[in-house]
């Protein structure tokens, strides 16, 4: 008689929404993308960062050059320009 009951006890909990406070990072953070803009991103620490820009000359604000050129403003070093083939130079 205890079988359906643990059944029962395994599927109630796998099937009740997982609360907010609970979820991961990640899932958190995705609502707020829209509060920073277009052109901006929110990075790990939960700050808007500007996405990494093409420009002939160093943006203010900018922190690395990326292997493609383009200008990264990241706040850490950690994933600095990863999808733009990596750091080609630290500002």
């Amino acid at each position: 008689m205890r079988l359906p009951s643990i059944a029962a006890l395994v599927f109630f909990t796998l099937s009740a929404p997982i609360p907010s406070f609970a979820r991961p990072p990640a899932a958190q953070t995705r609502s707020y993308s829209s509060s920073c803009g277009s052109d901006s991103y929110i990075n790990s620490r939960g700050n808007c960062v500007h996405r990494p820009v093409q420009a002939s000359s160093a943006p203010y604000g900018a922190s690395a050059k990326c292997r493609d050129g383009s200008y990264s403003f990241s706040q850490s070093r950690r994933g600095t320009c990863s999808h733009h083939g990596g750091v080609g130079q630290w500002l």
